[in-house]
């Protein structure tokens, strides 16, 4: 009997080994970029990393920044945003790992990172809007609150990957495992700028209660939410809704 309860003890010393070491590989999957023209793209050296960005340059005071998912290539929205948003500049980072960008995906890299794109961004504009999709709504609400930025605008955003990943994965100590955890909900209750929050009707990876979860921490009057009707988590943005959304929250 307690050979066997040693051996299952083992097994699952095991498999949480396994999942702390690479639970990275679980949560990021970079992907190449399609857009390599040079005029689309900057370099943005960053302690340790050389940045990729996907631009669309444009004169004047509005930019976008866009933080993508977590298997996204956000250079793909680069043709469909220059037409919606004509009068931004426009700024799509690829993680640490994607796109070109050398370096390790991880939370505190992509949190800094991703202030140092809005420091120079906001050098040349001066009303920058924050779009964060999917894992990318974490970032973006943390920089929205650690930052002038002037919209904040999350697509599929959770309450924390933290929630999410214990409710994937019942049978292990997630809190005690986890370490890039993405806590929207901490930064939340300090946002002050107008926030539109976009959810998929048919989320099947972000679940509702965990958007409205989110929603429901903004103080009341700063956020609104929107719900495209029948799309997923992946193809929300092949509907028209999703862009007429984004201007809508850039008004």
């Amino acid at each position: 009997m307690y050979i066997a309860l040693a051996a299952v003890v083992t097994i699952y010393a095991s498999i949480c080994l396994a999942m702390f070491v690479f639970q990275r590989s679980l949560l990021y999957y970079p992907q190449p970029r399609a857009v390599t023209a040079p005029q689309s793209t900057m370099m943005l050296p960053v302690p340790a990393a050389d940045l990729t960005v996907t631009v669309r340059p444009h004169s004047g005071p509005k930019a976008i920044i866009y933080f993508g998912g977590n298997g996204e290539d956000v250079s793909s929205n680069l043709e469909g945003f220059s037409r919606a948003f004509p009068d931004h500049a426009l700024f799509l980072l690829h993680y640490r790992g994607y796109g070109g960008s050398t370096g390790h995906p991880s939370e505190r890299a992509n949190n800094s990172d991703a202030i140092a794109l809005f420091k120079n961004v906001y050098a040349k504009h001066t009303e920058v809007a924050v779009i964060g999709r999917s894992l990318g709504s974490g970032v973006a609400i943390r920089l929205a609150s650690e930052t002038p930025a002037s919209r904040l605008i999350l697509v599929t955003p959770y309450d924390s990957i933290e929630e999410i990943a214990a409710a994937e994965y019942p049978y292990l100590p997630v809190k005690l495992l986890l370490l890039d955890r993405y806590e929207s909900w901490r930064y939340a209750p300090g946002i002050a700028i107008p926030t539109t929050l976009i959810a998929a009707q048919n989320d099947e990876v972000i679940p509702r209660a965990s958007t409205e979860k989110l929603f429901a921490r903004f103080r009341s009057g700063v956020a609104s939410m929107t719900v495209i009707q029948g799309v997923g988590h992946n193809d929300i943005g092949a509907k028209s809704e999703y862009i007429k959304a984004i201007q809508a929250a850039l008004q």
